[in-house]
This record gives C-alpha cells, sequence and structure tokens, in this order.
C-alpha cells in the first residue's frame, strides 16, 4: 500500500512535471511528506502545503521552473525501489546520481533523506528513487 502511494506520488509529479503544470495534487501521508520536504530541502519545487478535505489529507506542491521557456528543475524522477524487487544499500554502496549532480532519496531508519545525509550519518536504508 505505501510503495503504491510512493509511485503514485512520483508519477502524479513526473506527469505534472512534464505537462509544465504550476501545481500538483497528491495524497499525503507520513512518507508522501518526508519525500516532498526533501525534494524542497533541495531546491526542486517552490513549496508545498497540506490540505485536509474531509478525512483525506492531500499535499499541493508547487513547481518550480526556471527561465522565459520555462524548462523544468526536475530533469527526470526514476523509481528505484519496487514492491516487487526491493533495493536496499549500506552507506558504503549508496549510489551517486550523476556523480553527485542528482540526488537518490533514501528510506533510512532515521527517516526519509537524501544519499549524502545518509552517508555523513552513515547509515544505509531502502533506495526509493533517484532525482535530477
Amino acid at each position: 500500500m505505501v510503495n503504491d502511494i510512493i509511485s503514485d506520488t512520483l508519477t502524479r509529479i513526473r506527469n505534472a512535471n512534464l505537462a509544465k503544470h504550476q501545481i500538483v495534487q497528491i495524497q499525503s501521508t507520513k512518507v508522501t511528506r518526508s519525500i516532498i520536504k526533501v525534494l524542497y530541502e533541495e531546491g526542486f519545487i517552490n513549496n508545498f502545503s497540506e490540505i485536509k478535505n474531509d478525512s483525506i489529507n492531500y499535499l499541493i506542491i508547487s513547481l518550480k521552473y526556471k527561465g522565459q521557456n520555462r524548462a523544468s528543475i526536475i530533469t527526470a524522477l526514476k523509481r528505484i525501489s519496487k514492491p516487487g524487487l526491493r533495493i536496499y544499500a549500506n552507506h558504503k554502496e549508496l549510489p551517486k546520481v550523476l556523480g553527485g549532480i542528482g540526488i537518490a532519496i533514501i528510506s533510512t531508519s532515521q527517516g526519509v533523506m537524501t544519499d549524502k545525509k545518509a552517508r555523513y550519518y552513515r547509515i544505509g536504508g531502502e533506495v526509493l528513487c533517484y532525482i535530477w
């Protein structure tokens, strides 16, 4: 169930980014909030806010573009660990995306964080996705 929500979140962001939408709405869970917080801290999105609607909470994400022709800040977003094949890495084996230009989002015992932060704290975990 959680992995379906993660896949749905990444797909919604990828599709909205390709269609050059300004905002995108996704279902809010602890994991999606953590992923969006990492994207915000790394500068891939402008802003995000949480909307409470009856029993379902949503995150409204403002996507980031640059220049006159609105070139996307997020060039690619690739899901790595899937429900059928989980990918785990210890702190020594954490991937560097495009030689450090992109980021890998890692789900660790200390929460969801980037590969750089996980390497700094010397903890490994499940590699959720790559973003560049």
